[in-house]
This record gives structure tokens, C-alpha cells and sequence, in this order.
């Protein structure tokens, strides 16, 4: 089996790799491929991988390369987990939407939109190179926005699947509350990438007993504090919101909070330059513990469950990915991307029934689809008026004059990526 991701130059990668590793009975990875332009990069990312194959006892062969055509040559997966523009436009994304006082967020409100922008483009190139060498290939999306992304891809015609790490992380977070096995606790996970809800907790899988109740009874100050919101909201609501939905019900609250600190982005360049500084060191065999810090956690392990099953293997039956609606949410085109629970074989991903969602969560999440939907028309045509209607679409701007002063400032900060400023 020979998997590529495209981006292996990223700080994550020896998470991935790791994961890799312990869970070769699940993927057995015979030829792992890192791809990257970035030398200065990909030298220490791959030279740590081999490390950490080497001391797991992987036999399988770790190869680096810039050429992504030869990288995804005969790939059975590829997975996407890359930043256009790197930590700078990312430090962008979560600065000028302040001067407007709105969210700046590299994945939501106009940042996210100016990241989709300049990713959209980029992704499906990689994807169309991948497709003449190996049809057959499943493309597995790590890339933010992963909903808008994994849109592009499937409405392309792409065999993907977009991925994301938030619902595995409430998988562990509630089994070690409920002192039970990942393994064993299903969730009720419902909504659009980076917009869900845990709706309910089953015990044993998705006819099992929801505990959701006895969660939310002893442990709800735990979990409010997770997710950075009060706990007299998450008893009204009755369910567990993202800590992306803080953005959505604190809007005024957290962008007065980045303000006033640092911006994530430059945060995780420093750990990024001391992570890389630590991967260059020929002792180090195993991911290091700062690495942690930087995000993504459980990743490997959903990457791992994902692959080994649309590939035929050993993976998990049921998980939460990013497909196709087809009916799932009947409010939403059945071209809509959401993110839910499958059944996840070869033939791909099959969304699980839905229980009905409350007025309260369909209304907002009918509102991000069609601003998902005018974003990708601006990523894929271009133009100063469809920024502006996907601006004016998203419900955390709203206004026109809002819409114009962040159309302005997005092009002016991303003009060197996009071919049509």
C-alpha cells in the first residue's frame, strides 16, 4: 500500500507518522511518500519519520520528494494537509477582519473566506495531477476549510472524503469521561465542517443508549470549559457545540479577546521553528511532547481509521467525515457538503439518518451553506463581486458596509494568490 500526503512538510506530519507506526496492523503502509516544495522543510520532517519508523519497528519505506507528480504516481490515498501561503497569511486571516470589528479566524468569517480562496485553486490542481496518474485514488482532505474544500473536490468529480479532527477529540474527551473505550462511544455528531453539534452520546454504537443527559448532569462544567462557553447555555441547548460555535454565540466577546493578545498564528510560527529546530536533531525518535501544543490532536488515529477503510482494511465501521448530503439534512441541496457520521467502506462514505434537527441549529446551518456555496463560486470564477455577495452571505458580517471594507482588505492582502486581482 503506498500512501502520499501533500504537505509533508508541515510541522503535523510526524503526528501522522506516528499514528502510521502504532496502527500498522489497521494500514499496513508499505511506501509513505511526503511531498513538499519546501526543503528546508521537508528534510527534517523526513528524516525524523524514518527515525520513528525505525525505533516502532515499521518496515515500511519512507520516501521524500518535491515532484508531486511522481509523489502521487500509484498512490492508493492521498492525503491534503496544506497552507497556502503558509503562517504569514494565515497571521493576515486573523488580523484584518478585526479592523471591522469581526472574527479573524483562519477558517471562519472572512478569513476563512480568504483562505478558501487562495485553496481552492491550489487543491484542485493537486487533485486533477492525482486523477491522470491514479483514477482510483481516494483523496482524503485535511486542508481548512475543509467543507468548502472537499466541495470543490467531490463537485470536480474526485473520489474524497474531507476529514477533520474535531469529533474524534469529543470521542476521547467523553470515553475518558465516561471511563469507557473511544471505541465504544458513538456521537451524534451533526452539522458543516467547523458548525456542529454533539446531539447525542450512544454507548456501543448508534442504536446504543444516549448519555448524553448523564454527561451533560456530571460533567457539564468540564466540557463547557472545553469549549470556552457557559454552562448555563449548554444546559438550555441540551446538546455540546464546537468551541468554533463560541465565534457564532460570543461573536462580540471573543473578538475584544483578540484584540487584546497575540494572534494563534504567530504563536504557532514560534512553535513551528522550534519543533523544526527539534525534528533536525538526529536522536530524536518519536514526536515530541511541544507538539501537542500545536494542534490537531487525534489526528493520525482518524487519518489512520479513514484510509484503512475506504481501502479495505481494518478501519472503524462508522465515522465522522465530510460528504455528501444526499437527503441527510432535508433542508440542505443534496450537493451540500456536511459533516456526520458514515458508514465508511470502499465504495466511500454513507451518511448515517439524522434525527431532526432543532430551528435553532438548522436556521444557521441553511445560512453557512449558502455562504459556503457563494464562496466556492468565488474561489472558482473570481471577481470582486462574488467576494463581496459570500462576505455579505456569512452571518458573522451580515452588512454591506462590512462586506465592502472586508472585500477590499482581502484582496489587498491576497492579490499575489489570486490569478484573478
Amino acid at each position: 500500500m503506498k500512501l502520499t500526503v501533500v504537505g509533508g512538510g508541515s510541522t503535523y506530519t510526524p503526528e501522522l507518522v506516528d499514528g502510521f507506526a502504532r496502527l500498522r496492523d489497521t494500514l499496513p503502509v508499505e511506501e509513505l511518500v511526503l511531498v513538499d516544495p519546501a526543503a528546508d522543510r521537508l528534510e527534517p520532517v523526513g528524516g525524523l519519520a524514518r527515525r520513528i519508523f525505525a525505533r516502532q519497528g515499521h518496515p515500511g519505506r519512507i520516501v521524500t520528494t518535491s515532484d508531486l507528480d511522481a509523489g502521487v504516481d500509484g498512490a492508493d490515498a492521498v492525503l491534503l494537509q496544506l497552507r497556502v501561503g503558509g503562517q504569514a497569511a494565515r497571521e493576515q486571516d486573523e488580523t484584518w477582519p478585526l479592523e471591522c470589528g469581526c472574527i479573524g479566524q483562519e477558517t471562519t468569517g472572512a478569513g476563512g473566506l480568504a483562505k478558501a480562496l487562495r485553496t481552492v485553486p491550489v487543491v484542485l490542481d493537486i487533485a486533477e495531477r492525482v486523477r491522470r496518474t491514479n483514477p482510483r485514488a481516494w483523496i482524503i482532505d485535511f486542508t481548512n476549510p475543509v467543507g468548502i474544500v472537499t466541495r470543490a473536490l467531490l463537485r470536480a468529480g474526485h473520489r474524497a472524503v474531507g476529514l477533520c479532527n474535531v469529533a474524534i477529540g469529543f470521542q476521547r474527551k467523553f470515553a475518558a469521561l465516561l471511563g469507557t473505550a473511544p471505541a465504544d462511544v458513538h456521537l451524534g455528531h451533526v452539522g458543516l465542517n467547523h458548525l456542529t453539534w454533539e446531539t447525542g452520546v450512544r454507548l456501543g454504537g448508534p442504536e446504543g443508549e444516549d448519555v448524553l443527559p448523564k454527561l451533560l448532569t456530571e460533567h457539564g462544567q468540564a466540557i463547557a470549559d472545553d469549549v470556552r462557553l457557559p454552562r448555563p447555555l449548554l444546559d438550555r441547548l441540551g446538546v455540546v457545540p464546537s468551541y468554533y460555535l463560541r465565534y457564532y454565540y460570543a461573536h462580540d466577546e471573543v473578538v475584544r479577546e483578540l484584540r487584546t493578545k497575540p494572534s494563534r498564528a504567530s504563536e504557532v510560527a514560534a512553535m513551528e521553528r522550534e519543533l523544526l529546530a527539534m525534528y533536525g536533531d538526529p536522536a530524536l525518535d518519536e514526536k515530541p511532547a511541544l507538539l501537542a501544543r500545536r494542534g490537531g490532536a487525534f489526528y493520525s488515529e482518524a487519518a489512520v481509521d479513514l484510509a484503512a477503510a475506504l481501502l479495505g482494511g481494518a478501519g472503524s465501521p462508522y465515522q465522522v467525515v465530510n460528504t455528501l448530503n444526499r437527503g441527510t439534512l432535508p433542508f440542505l441541496p443534496d450537493d451540500a457538503v456536511v459533516e456526520v457520521q458514515a458508514a465508511v467502506g470502499p465504495a466511500g462514505p454513507v451518511p448515517l439518518p439524522v434525527p431532526a434537527l432543532d430551528p435553532l441549529f438548522t436556521g444557521l446551518v441553511a445560512n453557512v451553506t449558502a455562504y459556503e456555496d457563494l464562496a466556492l463560486d468565488a474561489a472558482l470564477r473570481g471577481g470582486r463581486d462574488r467576494v463581496f455577495r459570500a462576505l455579505l452571505a456569512h452571518p458573522l458580517i451580515g452588512q454591506y458596509a462590512y462586506a465592502d471594507a472586508l472585500t477590499d482588505q482581502l484582496v489587498a492582502h491576497n492579490r499575489e494568490h489570486l490569478a484573478w486581482a
